[in-house]
């Protein structure tokens, strides 16, 4: 069991405060997401950085957030929407400094009509790519600046290869892949994606940040797992592959599952 890797858990403050005994038992890896609120960004946060930061001093392991991302595109042809989405960015980077978190999690560009037409309209993706480090510019660098990385996740993503390119293009350690293991589920469900383990094995070391939820391959559950049809052995095994020893978070739907979720690992003999 002391071999197995540890799974951590994507938590608001009250799931915080309800599960803090588990995360700091081993120092599961962590990720906040209370901050992916325009009404929370654009008013006083600093109480909420301060709340959370007053419960975990005695924790030590790796601590991220997700970063805002409702309502727009990081590879937005508008300048004008451009400027907001960085703008969001840079403001999750400044959460990110005042909690001491390392990671931020964003969201791929790449959709299912994408998919489909990028060859004729976009080959390679070249326009969207660029329109990423317009973007992104200053995210990375500020990121640099304070030791955090970036991880762009997938969500309608059908060619995982797709996001690795887009991650591989920055050429820095500061940008990274996150994959969730639901998403990728739904994409080979209901758009003929490859199964979640191949997005695993396309990422390689690039892969920083995994979000463990289960589903049917239809919709994006967020479910405790071992309730639907995401093949996590297969995952896991593949996740043997690596070294980049990226952070396992589970997201659920319903933050009181982390423990069954983490148990029905634990009875698979996958993670601890």
């Amino acid at each position: 069991m002391t071999d197995l890797p540890i799974v951590g858990a994507a938590l608001t403050l009250p799931g915080l405060k309800t599960h803090l005994d588990l995360i700091l038992e081993k120092n599961r890896d962590l990720e906040i997401q209370d901050f992916i609120s325009a009404d929370l960004l654009d008013g006083d946060w600093r109480p909420r950085v301060d709340e959370i930061r007053a419960l975990l001093p005695p924790y030590t392991g790796r601590l991220g957030i997700h970063g805002p991302f409702w309502g727009f595109s990081i590879a937005s042809p508008d300048p004008a929407i451009r400027a907001v989405v960085t703008r969001r960015l840079l403001q999750g980077l400044e959460i990110c400094e005042a909690l001491g978190a390392t990671q931020m999690v964003i969201h791929s560009p790449f959709t299912t009509w994408g998919a489909h037409n990028a060859p004729f309209f976009d080959p390679g993706n070249a326009r969207a790519i660029a329109l990423c480090h317009e973007t992104l510019a200053d995210p990375v660098r500020r990121a640099s600046d304070i030791g955090c990385e970036l991880v762009i996740e997938n969500i309608e993503d059908r060619n995982p290869g797709d996001r690795v390119a887009l991650a591989a293009s920055f050429d820095t350690p500061v940008v990274g892949v996150s994959l969730d293991t639901g998403h990728a589920h739904y994409a080979h469900g209901a758009t003929g994606a490859p199964p979640v383990d191949a997005h695993v094995l396309a990422a390689g070391n690039l892969l920083r940040h995994v979000h463990l939820q289960d589903a049917d391959g239809y919709a994006d559950r967020h479910w405790s797992l071992g309730l639907g049809t995401v093949n996590f052995p297969a995952i896991f095994a593949a996740l043997t592959r690596l070294t980049s020893q990226p952070r396992l978070i589970l997201e659920l739907r319903d933050q009181n599952d982390v423990p069954r979720s983490i148990r029905h690992l634990e009875n698979l003999g996958l993670a601890q």
